[in-house]
């Protein structure tokens, strides 16, 4: 059994108390790793560490850090296929989705930001006598605070421009796919980064989580995961006037026009809603379609779904894995009976698969309408509601009667259309004709409650940083 320890000061090390988390592999219900649980201690302690840290780190060159982080990523590819056996067997999504998406974008975060960095420009301007020039300088110590979804993914998106900026970092993956997210430490070592720049820290966040928010000498703080959570975090960090980005829930529209290519349109929509067991934030989970094609649009779509294979995820067939956990796993059978109970109409899946694993059929229900509780929270899951539309006015209002406003795809090839609801839809994300295509430079974030500010790109490194204006009279 694996041991996950804390990540302080360039060394591994036990929590302060002897407690421990159980990391259970979801598709065997087998113990995966015991995972140290720790206290407001062992996060000062962390904290401490890269405080002391800061004080060569910011005053190392971009180039300096760029070479460190770029190193790193070379250390994830060249581990490639430990990593993604160990996130497959820790979060439960297929070997062969691990070993495409999520490593490889791992690497890829890392030396995006490596790059970023050495083009991250300042300005000047010049007045009659005088000029300014603004410096974005580091913040100092910063919380890194990433969901299981996408363990490693999302852990080195938040970390990177962090530490690109010249920033020291305490990061807190999730407790319950904690394990690629603390090997981290080991490539960090290798690689060159000095004691106290990175610190991972792991354990339940209602332990350690004031801690790493309101104390004084953390400047900023990074979140993915649940909206409940990010108001909590919001909350306890708004006294101390502290930066905060939030990038939290979904309830994301993918919405078909008569006039779009029915065939692409039909294979998105199905992979929109189901990738990662429809454990993605920008999973289309609500499927919009005009009623020329609504018939037939759901036929094709059911079949298209009753093919994906649902099984062990080391197997190269196998299209959806388990569910992360037994506590979420009751949580999407739930949402489904909650459905049912609303008048909802299971096309196909709403079962579970096997005896053994936290498996549920990719299920697909139709017959609701927008003030039910199936289509209003998020249910994170393999579950997707479908529904029929009539004109550009019904989808644009269907699609933003929501609190979320994380992303929608829309699919039309009326260009015209596309500005329009591109225009009107409430979201921070819109997709014409493609799903899940990202370029690393673009702002990644949500409106309403979906979070607050954006990541990628300098977006992030604007984050992670703070303006100065230096004015200098002739």
């Amino acid at each position: 059994m694996r041991e996950v320890n804390n990540f302080i000061n360039g060394e591994y090390c036990k929590g302060q108390k002897d407690e421990w988390i159980e990391s259970i592999n979801p598709a065997t219900e087998e113990v995966f790793a015991r995972v140290v649980n720790s206290t407001q201690e062992d996060a000062l302690t962390a904290i401490k560490s890269a405080k002391e840290a800061y004080k060569t780190w910011s005053k190392t060159t971009p180039n300096e850090r760029a070479s460190i982080l770029e190193k790193m990523a070379q250390l994830i590819e060249e581990r490639l296929d430990d990593l993604a056996l160990i996130e497959s067997q820790d979060n439960g999504k297929p070997l062969s989705v691990a070993k495409a998406v999520d490593i490889p974008r791992a690497a890829q975060n890392l030396r995006f930001f490596s790059q970023a960095i050495s083009q991250y420009s300042q300005e000047a301007q010049s007045m009659m006598g005088a000029i300014n020039y603004t410096l974005r300088e580091p913040l100092g110590v910063v919380t890194c605070i990433s969901p299981w979804n996408l363990p490693l993914y999302l852990f080195t998106w938040k970390i990177a421009p962090a530490l690109a900026a010249g920033n020291c970092v305490v990061g807190k993956p999730s407790e319950v796919t904690p394990v690629t997210a603390s090997i981290l430490g080991e490539i960090a070592n290798e690689a060159g980064l000095p004691k106290g720049v990175l610190n991972i820290i792991h354990g339940e966040g209602h332990r350690i989580g004031d801690s790493l928010v309101t104390s004084r000498d953390i400047k900023a703080v990074s979140f993915t995961g649940s909206t409940a959570t990010g108001k909590k975090i919001n909350e306890l960090a708004a006294p101390y006037f502290k930066k905060v980005s939030l990038e939290m829930g979904g309830k994301n529209a993918t919405i078909v026009f008569d006039d779009c290519d029915y065939d692409k349109a039909l294979s998105t929509a199905a992979r929109a809603a189901y990738s990662n067991q429809g454990q993605i934030c920008l999973c289309g989970s609500r499927i919009l379609v005009h009623e020329k094609i609504y018939d037939r649009f759901k036929a094709d779509l059911v079949e298209k779904i009753k093919r994906l294979n649902v099984g062990d995820p080391l197997k190269a067939n196998t299209h959806q894995g388990s569910l992360v956990s037994k506590l979420h796993f009751e949580k999407v059978r739930n949402c489904i009976e909650i459905a049912k109970s609303e008048g909802g109409t299971i096309l196909t899946g709403g079962h579970r698969v096997g005896d053994k694993g936290f498996f549920i059929a990719p299920t697909l229900i139709e017959g609701l309408d927008q003030n039910c509780v199936t289509n209003k929270q998020e249910i994170f899951g393999p579950v997707a509601t479908i529904q029929s539309f009539s004109t550009e006015e019904e989808a644009n209002d269907k699609a933003n009667d929501t609190n979320y406003g994380l992303s929608a795809s829309v699919w039309t090839n009326d260009i015209s259309k596309a500005h329009r609801m591109s225009n009107s839809l409430n979201n921070g994300i819109v997709w014409i004709n493609t799903w899940m295509l990202r370029d690393l430079r673009t702002p990644f974030g949500g409106m309403k409650e979906s979070g607050m500010g954006r990541e990628g790109g300098f977006h992030a490194l604007n984050f992670f940083t703070e303006t100065k204006n230096v004015c200098i009279q002739y």
